[in-house]
């Protein structure tokens, strides 16, 4: 029965809304690209790399998660990072993707913000001109850093925004309240750009409630905390707000003790729009359908939910009207 879901979701077309670019960087690649680049890392094997992934909350994994940017260094490399994902979430019938990249974690190393989005750029029209996955690109400010640096950020990106679409926050979310960033995404909202989040995996309801009264976002990435506030919840139901869940990501970094235990059954039933996201697949250890098989094996999850939540992630997408009615439609044309 559980294999019949799996096979099910894996059938729906999907669509990614939460996927860290650098966070799909494989170890196989790292390896390649530290080759190439001539740049030393402190892992002498693959096995080195993914023991080091045994990380057990958030500040961890950013730790390794910047050593491991450090070998992107040229327009190739990001090119073929991009396209390495793309290629992969063809896989899993994945036929949208926005994803997120992080241009400080580069320029602050001395990487030109214009090699980094040139090189993502790139794969992104050449995956859709060759297999038709659209995309959309959303550029993150790192909430670590200050709120002038996300302002010198904003302003780089000008001669890019034509082809970036919104704006994110993400790096360590406690003591980085999205209240810090409300003048950037201010400004980044007069540009009519689109503005998502993440607030409440590590931090608690009231940065959802900061997101959406400062910020005001148009998507909420991960919202896990926002079940603990009903209220916040009503909120999120009554405004038809989508939340970009990361199942694998939450257990990997102990947000949840197991995936029994989960939210995201819950966050359904109570009818909130979640999605499935990978989040940082190569060190979370899976992609869109991981994600969904873990779900599915660990939750009460039915046909019904898996539909609900492949509909959500096109509904929550920063699709025309009309591209979602197509993909809405072929989702539809599914047999059950």
């Amino acid at each position: 029965m559980k294999q019949d879901l799996i096979d099910y979701a894996a059938r729906l077309p999907k669509a990614e809304l939460h996927l860290h670019i650098e966070g799909s960087l494989e170890p196989e690649m790292l390896f390649a690209l530290a080759r190439r680049n001539k740049v030393d890392i402190p892992f002498k094997s693959v096995e080195d790399v993914r023991a080091a992934y045994a990380f057990s909350n958030l500040q961890d994994f950013l730790d390794i998660y910047y050593q491991g940017m450090s070998v992107l260094r040229t327009e190739e490399d990001f090119f073929d990072l991009t396209m390495a994902y793309l290629n992969r979430v063809r896989a899993d019938n994945v036929r949208h993707v926005e994803i997120f990249f992080d241009p400080q974690g580069h320029t602050e190393r001395g990487v030109p913000f214009g090699t980094a989005i040139s090189g993502v750029l790139t794969a992104l029209s050449l995956s859709k001109a060759q297999f038709g996955v659209t995309s959309k690109l959303i550029m993150c400010f790192l909430r670590h850093l200050s709120e002038e640096d996300a302002f010198a950020t904003l302003k780089e990106a000008d001669p890019w925004l034509d082809r970036i679409d919104g704006v994110g926050l993400d790096s360590s979310e406690v003591g980085h309240p999205p209240s810090k960033f409300e003048r950037v995404f201010a400004a980044a909202r007069e540009r009519g750009l689109k503005l998502v989040a993440h607030a409440g995996e590590e931090g608690p309801p009231a940065y959802v409630y900061e997101a959406l009264d400062l910020l005001k976002i148009d998507r909420l990435d991960h919202g896990n905390r926002s079940l603990e506030d009903a209220a916040l919840v009503e909120r999120l139901k009554t405004e038809a707000m989508t939340l970009t869940v990361c199942p694998l990501s939450n257990l990997k970094l102990c947000v949840v003790g197991d995936m029994a235990a989960h939210p995201l059954k819950r966050m359904l039933d109570l009818g909130l729009k979640a999605t499935v996201n990978s989040d940082d697949p190569a060190y979370f250890g899976g992609y869109v359908m991981d994600n969904f098989r873990a779900v599915i094996e660990a939750l009460d999850l039915a046909k019904d939910d898996i539909r609900t939540l492949a509909k959500n992630s096109f509904e929550g997408a920063f699709l025309s009207d009309g591209e979602k009615r197509a993909q809405l439609a072929a989702i539809e044309a599914v047999l059950i």
